[in-house]
């Protein structure tokens, strides 16, 4: 049962990561993002379900990444904002001048 758990989290890991990789658009790099912040979250809930029954580690791990997700994704989307009225576009590709 917990290998079924460790499966999800790996290929939201595997897709967040490919999409973060391959895809062009900024949007969809946060979303990748946020997909292997999810899959880490869920490695780390089920390391602290099956695990550890003494002590709630994995909880606290995963409630600061989530924390981390939130503050990572505003500061993104402003910069994104920022980026998106001096260029007029979403596409990674015209931001080579950073």
């Amino acid at each position: 049962m917990m290998y079924n758990y460790l499966f999800i989290g790996l290929l939201l890991f595997i897709i967040g990561l490919l999409g973060s990789m391959f895809v062009k658009n900024m949007i969809k790099v946060l979303i990748s993002i946020e997909f292997m912040l999810l899959g880490i979250n869920i490695n780390f809930v089920t390391f602290a379900t099956y695990c550890d029954n003494i002590n709630f580690d994995g909880y606290i791990f995963a409630l600061f990444y989530i924390g981390i997700g939130a503050v990572e994704l505003a500061l993104a989307l402003y910069l994104f904002y920022l980026m998106y009225s001096k260029k007029q576009s979403d596409n990674i590709e015209k931001y080579s001048d950073l």
